[in-house]
């Protein structure tokens, strides 16, 4: 059996139900890709959900849905997701033992 493709921890899956219930329209989940961006070259995206879309990989636990863009699977394979809050900031964090480095601002990663 092959691992899960993206590991989430219990704080990511509390903020993406939160995050889904107060979307207020129905979703099947939320999308996380990767983008060209930034000053290492790539950047993860998220976006809610609304329809599987073909070669999608699914990750599910607790009653959340992360559909991984068929794009991103190389890049991410093996990565966890968490949601970290401090007193200056909160959001996503993505821990991936892929990344060979990142920017300084940490925004992007490259492969």
């Amino acid at each position: 059996m092959l691992p899960a493709p993206l590991r989430l921890t219990d704080a990511a899956v509390h903020r993406v139900k939160n995050l889904l219930e107060q979307r207020g329209k129905p979703s099947v989940g939320i999308r996380i890709g990767v983008s060209t961006k930034g000053c290492s070259g790539l950047k993860y995206t998220i976006e809610y959900a609304d329809e599987h879309k073909p070669y999608e990989e699914v990750v599910e636990k607790e009653g959340v849905t992360v559909l991984i863009d068929p794009k991103a699977s190389l890049f991410i394979l093996g990565t966890e997701m968490d949601y970290v809050e401090d007193t200056l900031q909160s959001g996503f964090v993505f821990r991936n033992p892929n990344e060979k480095g990142r920017c300084g601002c940490g925004e992007s990663f490259h492969v």
